[in-house]
């Protein structure tokens, strides 16, 4: 995977994005750090795919049922009911 500067990426975008077609993963940095991949579509959709479980898979794991935070009853305060005249 190249690494550009975002200066480079910025001036020279239509080179980065066609490295990207034909090379895959372009990682860009900000002050020398890394704060961005640019990926093809292909692989964006295998990834989004890959990360989103179906709400079919959901509901058949056994993960998709525990976890839940559910507030404990009884300690809510209820309004009273306004007096009729």
């Amino acid at each position: 995977m190249r690494t550009w500067p975002v200066q480079d990426a910025k001036a020279r975008f239509s080179e980065f994005l066609e490295a990207c077609i034909a090379k895959g993963p372009q990682m860009v940095t900000k002050r020398g750090a890394e704060a961005a991949v640019l990926v093809p579509v292909d692989v964006w959709r295998r990834l989004q795919a890959a990360a989103q479980p179906s709400l079919k898979q959901l509901l058949l794991s056994d993960s998709g049922r525990t976890g839940l935070d559910i507030p404990a009853r009884g300690n809510a305060r209820r309004r009273k009911a306004p007096e009729l005249a």
